[in-house]
C-alpha cells in the first residue's frame, strides 16, 4: 500500500469514527419503553474495530513518515513539521494584515481614528512568499505520498 492511500484511509476512519461518536450520542437515551434506532452495543463494536485499525494505521504512516524522504534528504517527518509551521506563520501574518488595514469608518473629525502599527504591504508580500513555500513543500510531500510504500503496511 503506498502512504498516501494509507492517508486516505486514515481520513476515511477518522470521518467514520466520528460518525459513530454523533450516532451513539443519538441514541444513549431513549424515552422508557421506545427501543433506540440502532443499538449502541453493534455501535461501539463498530467503533472500537475502526479504533484499532485507526491506531495501527497511524503507527505505520509515523514510521514510514520517519524513513521516507524528499529528494533534498528531508525526512517526511521533518517536511510535515516544517508545512505545518509554515502554515501557522502564514495564516498568523494574514491575521495581522487584515486586521491593521485602516478602514475609513470616521464621518465627523472628532471620531476616532486608528492608524496601522504595522507595514501591510511588506505583511502581505511575507504572506505570499509564505504561500509558495507552504504549496511547493505541500507538493514534495504529496509526491513522495504517492510512491513509497507503507513500511509494515498489512495491504
Amino acid at each position: 500500500m503506498k502512504l498516501a492511500e494509507a492517508l486516505i484511509r486514515r481520513k476515511a476512519l477518522q470521518q467514520n469514527i466520528e460518525q459513530l461518536r454523533l450516532r451513539l450520542v443519538k441514541v444513549a437515551k431513549v424515552q422508557e419503553g421506545d427501543t433506540p434506532a440502532e443499538q449502541p452495543q453493534e455501535l461501539l463494536a463498530t467503533l472500537e474495530a475502526d479504533l484499532q485499525e485507526l491506531q495501527t494505521l497511524v503507527v505505520q504512516i509515523n514510521r514510514t513518515n520517519l524513513g521516507a524522504t524528499l529528494a533534498d534528504g528531508t525526512t517526511l517527518m521533518e517536511a510535515i513539521a516544517q508545512r505545518d509551521i509554515l502554515k501557522l506563520r502564514r495564516g498568523t501574518l494574514e491575521a495581522l494584515a487584515n486586521s491593521a488595514v485602516p478602514t475609513q469608518d470616521r464621518f465627523t473629525r472628532t471620531e476616532l481614528k486608528y492608524v496601522s502599527t504595522v507595514r501591510v504591504a511588506e505583511l502581505r508580500k511575507e504572506v505570499d512568499r509564505l504561500s509558495k513555500a507552504y504549496r511547493e513543500l505541500d507538493a514534495a510531500i504529496q509526491a513522495v505520498n504517492w510512491t513509497v510504500e507503507m513500511e509494515g503496511a498489512l495491504s
